[in-house]
């Protein structure tokens, strides 16, 4: 800023008009390793440890959302949306973040999820239409999956004015959304109340360039998301979404920052989508195969385990004791989710209101309807041809 209007403002040498030629404004953007995970800055103060921690919680958060295609792909959960490939975003913060603070998720952070403390399991109920896997023991500051496009952001912003009103110093309001979500009006006004409030949020952005089948640059005319901060006058940072290093260390000044009453930061984290939308979706229909290819080099778990190795905290033995210990914690809780089947077949209808409505109720029973001809026909096939 070159001329300080607001202090014109205050000695009545202005009406609150701002000449054009006063303000200047600039948007800085933070990479720390490249995608041969070499460093291309200072790195955070993180123990080896915490590195090893980071690394693992995204290689669990990769295995988990091949198991769900997996699954899915077999009829054995429903839709969902992957998270392969943005790892680095919800997994950086999350380290990043204390006990007391909230983590309001939109549906492409599993890894972060599974860092604070959700159970794999739960992922496998949400994603069967489970209400229960929305909720587990120690996850209070955890918000359900929104589905809902930046309608959670709204609900962050309003966690973080109720925390402030409760003299809760040491908590802040993580919330997440979409390169797509940015063109709602929710994220608009949950940014607009932030900054009038000063209220302690930190908004991540993860710019996967994708809103479903429309590319970023379709979507919005401005030339970096991040500068959609400067309207609310907040600060806005871009970073390289798939450097878990740059995205823990913006989230650690962005949420210092909301705690000690320096109110909101909005962060865009430049990542790519690696997979579909969700599971109803071809991205291979609008998604040009050199693109992908392109990103693909720049994935977040390849450049971070060259990064480890480099400081000789990695090896390949320890990268197959690792994703062992994975594959067992993700069978067993395959294991535990699939023997529960105590359930009625159609009680995600019962969550869709309050009360009963009568449109659910007709597709409660056209459901019904159904699954028993499935059934039936499953039965009979199984009659003619036990062996098969």
């Amino acid at each position: 800023m070159i001329a300080d209007t607001k202090e014109r403002q205050k000695r009545g040498e202005t009406d609150g008009l701002a000449d054009a030629q006063e303000l200047v404004f600039r948007i800085s953007c933070l990479q720390i390793l490249d995608e041969h995970g070499e460093l291309l800055g200072p790195e955070p103060d993180l123990s080896p440890e915490q590195l090893t921690e980071l690394y693992g919680a995204m290689l669990l958060g990769r295995a988990v959302d091949d198991r769900l295609l997996k699954l899915q792909r077999q009829g054995r959960v429903g839709t969902f949306p992957p998270s392969t490939g943005q790892e680095a975003v919800s997994c950086g913060v999350a380290l990043a973040m204390r006990p007391k603070d909230w983590f309001v998720g939109a549906f492409r952070e599993l890894g972060g999820r599974l860092m604070r403390g959700e159970p794999i399991e739960n992922v496998f109920l949400a994603y069967n239409g489970r209400e229960e896997g929305n909720w587990f023991e120690g996850g209070e500051r955890v918000t359900p999956l929104s589905i809902i496009i930046a309608s959670h952001m709204l609900h962050a912003v309003g966690i973080a004015y109720a925390a402030r009103l409760r003299g809760e110093k040491d908590t802040a309001v993580v919330t997440f959304v979409g390169d797509g979500g940015t063109s709602q009006g929710d994220f608009h006004e949950a940014l607009n109340f932030a900054a009038c409030w000063q209220v302690p949020v930190v908004f991540i952005c993860q710019n996967n360039q994708w809103a479903i089948s429309l590319p970023r640059s379709k979507q919005t005319h401005s030339r970096t998301l991040a500068q959609k901060a400067i309207a609310f006058d907040i600060p806005g940072i871009q970073v390289d979404g798939n450097d878990a290093l740059a995205m823990y260390q913006v989230a650690r000044d962005a949420l210092e920052r909301a705690r000690s009453g320096g109110g909101p930061t909005f962060i865009e984290a430049v990542t790519y989508r690696l997979r579909m939308h969700t599971t109803a979706d071809d991205p291979k229909k609008y998604q040009p195969e050199e693109l992908l290819q392109k990103w693909e080099k720049r994935e977040p778990l390849l450049r971070f385990r060259k990064y480890l190795e480099k400081k000789n905290l990695w090896n390949d033995d320890k990268q197959a004791e690792l994703e062992a210990a994975v594959k067992q914690r993700v069978d067993a809780a395959v294991k535990s989710f699939e023997a529960d089947t105590d359930f009625r077949m159609d009680e995600p209808f019962d969550h869709v209101y309050g009360t009963k409505h009568p449109r659910i109720e007709q597709q409660r029973a056209e459901f019904l309807d159904n699954f028993e001809k499935d059934a039936a026909e499953i039965a009979a096939r199984k009659k003619e041809a036990p062996d098969a």
